[in-house]
């Protein structure tokens, strides 16, 4: 079994910062692209940020400049450094792990629970 915890949300005023913080456990083998996404109410779950194994990284244009994604491959963990945050940005926020399971041949996505994140005065 595989598990992605994200941690780190929380109510956050305009032009604030917040670090959201993802780590897998279980039986994994490796992980490739790790990714953020988020979805606002009513909205479709939006692409944030993704970072290789390799730590090549891309981010959405909404958050470039303000958003920092990272990782620990010793760790199993990716981070999101958020700041200069708008009320645009409330949403959930959900970490994604493109991995493979010790004993498996392929590999496959997984998906945190979500953590909100609110901005607001």
């Amino acid at each position: 079994q595989v598990q992605l915890v994200e941690s780190g949300g929380g109510l956050v005023q305009p032009g604030g910062s917040l670090r959201l913080s993802c780590a897998a456990s279980g039986s994994i083998f490796s992980i490739g692209v790790m990714r953020w996404y988020r979805q606002a109410p009513g909205k479709q779950r939006e692409l944030v940020a993704a970072i290789t194994s390799d730590g090549n990284t891309n981010y959405a244009d909404s958050v470039k400049g303000r958003f920092t994604i990272s990782r620990d491959n010793a760790k199993n963990t990716v981070s999101l450094q958020v700041n200069s945050l708008k009320p645009e940005d409330t949403a959930v926020y959900y970490c994604y792990a493109f991995l493979r399971r010790i004993g498996v041949r392929y590999y496959d996505e997984y998906w945190g629970q979500g953590t909100q994140v609110t901005v607001s005065s």
